[in-house]
């Protein structure tokens, strides 16, 4: 199925629903959630998925897993996409919060194989043989693309700011004084409500920031713009970040680096 409301299928009586969808650039696909769980692959461009409890950035060619009845939004940077909804019945595993994963070759061509696939398929042939083998999803390597929000509101606020504009030059005391608290104060309860301290977490989300970059500019400008002295700065960041190079990030997808 291709560019259909899942509302309109979503009583059909089958495990695995397969919709491709394309959007326009920098599409918002508001608040929402669904009573299935659902795969979301980026099949272009990159996707930007928000919780109420975090962020995901979703490369091209790679997916995020969305528990069933979780509120998200999507921001879509150029992306074409196709999801899988899944009874959570027949996916029993599935994880209780997002989570990106590096999609396999095998995977990708099964995508583009169910995209095609009628709502109400026939379980007992060539098609429900497909879906079931889209429940390979267990299989697939996670990638550490996210960020955990804080649970307090103010807090929440401040991050959601950060996300829209990671300036380099932010700090500790910076955020201390918009919520009203000395920096040390501050600094322990951020850690305490997040895990890591504000400084590291603003040093993930501004390394977050470069992927949509990475796809259409060199690393020099990237570092430039997100305030690193020098593209090898930057590309020792990221790849300390996240287990990969900078250079992994490209239109066709990601592969490890290490």
């Amino acid at each position: 199925m291709r560019n259909v409301p899942l509302s309109e299928v979503d009583g059909v009586e089958r495990d695995v629903l397969a919709i491709a969808t394309d959007y326009s650039p920098g599409f918002l696909l508001d608040w929402h959630e669904h009573r299935r769980a659902q795969f979301l692959y980026g099949a272009t461009g990159t996707m930007i998925v928000d919780t109420g409890d975090g962020t995901w950035t979703v490369p091209t060619a790679q997916g995020v897993m969305i528990p069933p009845a979780t509120r998200h939004r999507v921001r879509m940077l150029d992306a074409t996409t196709s999801s899988l909804y899944i009874e959570p019945v027949a996916v029993p595993w599935w994880p209780p919060s997002c989570v990106v994963v590096e999609v396999s070759s095998l995977l990708r061509e099964l995508l583009l194989v169910a995209a095609d696939l009628p709502a109400a398929y026939d379980r007992a042939g060539r098609d429900g043989a497909v879906a079931s083998l889209l429940l390979l999803l267990s299989t697939l390597g996670t990638l550490p693309l996210h960020l955990t929000l804080p649970a307090s509101a103010d807090l929440v606020a401040l991050c959601r700011d950060y996300l829209d504009t990671p300036e380099a030059g932010v700090t500790n005391a910076d955020w201390a004084g918009r919520v009203a608290m000395s920096e040390r104060a501050f600094t322990r309860r951020f850690v305490r409500e997040v895990g890591i301290s504000p400084a590291a977490w603003r040093l993930r989300a501004r390394l977050l920031a470069s992927i949509p970059m990475l796809r259409s500019q060199p690393v020099t400008r990237v570092a430039s713009t997100l305030g690193y002295a020098s593209p090898a700065a930057f590309s020792y960041a990221f790849s300390h970040e996240f287990g990969m190079s900078p250079s992994a990030v490209r239109r066709d997808g990601m592969s490890r680096h290490q």
